[in-house]
């Protein structure tokens, strides 16, 4: 959670070029490609978040929130919620 507006912004137009640590980008990285595509997801993208320091409790919940996110906002779609 952040205050700043800038960062917000930033990360909405890329996170990839945001001001934001490797390890979080690392996180960002990971919850895309699990979005994107969760079958593509490789021992290797988890190696990749242990060397930016995550740990396997740390990995996991990266993972459930990601996978929770996407399963809600798909029921959301399906049901048309938010939609006029």
């Amino acid at each position: 959670m952040t205050l700043d507006a800038g960062l917000v912004q930033a990360l909405e137009a890329d996170y990839k070029s945001a001001p934001i640590a490797d390890q979080e980008r690392a996180m960002l990285d990971h919850a895309v490609k699990l979005t994107k595509d969760a079958t593509k997801v490789s021992r290797a993208d988890i190696d990749r978040l242990r060397t930016a320091g995550f740990n396997d409790q740390a990995i996991l919940q990266i993972t459930l929130i990601a996978a929770w996110f996407n399963y809600i906002n798909r029921v959301a779609d399906a049901l048309g919620v938010g939609r006029d």
